[in-house]
């Protein structure tokens, strides 16, 4: 996988007006994983697009109504079929962590990458985004060499707020997935 200004090479961007630039002299150090889906529990569909695009419609689905006010991005989505959407260059702050510390650090998107998986805190991811996850993760690690060392889920940089990407992830097999690979 070869990224190119920031951005992946041969996926589909959907660019999100939901970042900024980075604090000076900051790059990305940390990789948090977290999951998503829209409808809560529904996989497919175009509202996560819609979500981190800013185009999200509150009056097709009750729970849109709730977020509605939500200004939200991730760098990257992989979907259950291991497809990668990208919405942010990786060099730039995607608003994807909210209030988080990593290792003492406030403000984690200051210094990550956010990855979202099409999924929940109740079901198994699939192969094919360990795959696709594995894969993005050895080529930021190329990039950003620091992330190697430094790989957490949302829940663990704010555990108060969040529980993505929830107890079937399968934090293991991604470890080793990544020991093979990268």
């Amino acid at each position: 996988m070869k990224i190119h200004n920031g951005w992946l090479q041969n996926v589909t961007h959907i660019p999100s007006p939901h970042h900024d630039e980075r604090p000076e002299n900051v790059s990305p150090s940390l990789l948090v994983i977290h999951n998503i889906s829209l409808p809560p529990g529904q996989f497919g569909g175009p509202y996560i697009n819609q979500l981190f695009t800013g185009t999200l419609n509150p009056t097709e689905h009750p729970f849109f109504d709730e977020i509605k006010h939500l200004r939200v991005s991730a760098h990257c989505l992989i979907r259950r079929d291991g497809e990668i959407i990208q919405y942010v260059p990786f060099h730039l702050r995607a608003w994807h962590a909210g209030q988080s510390s990593y290792q003492g650090k406030e403000k984690c998107n200051d210094f990550s990458i956010g990855i979202e998986l099409e999924g929940t805190d109740f079901e198994p991811f699939t192969t094919a985004q360990y795959d696709s996850l594995t894969k993005l993760t050895c080529s930021l690690i190329t990039l950003y060499p620091e992330i190697k060392n430094h790989i957490t889920g949302h829940s663990d940089i704010a555990p108060n707020r969040k529980t993505d990407p929830g107890p079937y992830f399968d934090w293991q097999r991604f470890k080793t997935q990544l020991a093979t690979h990268c």
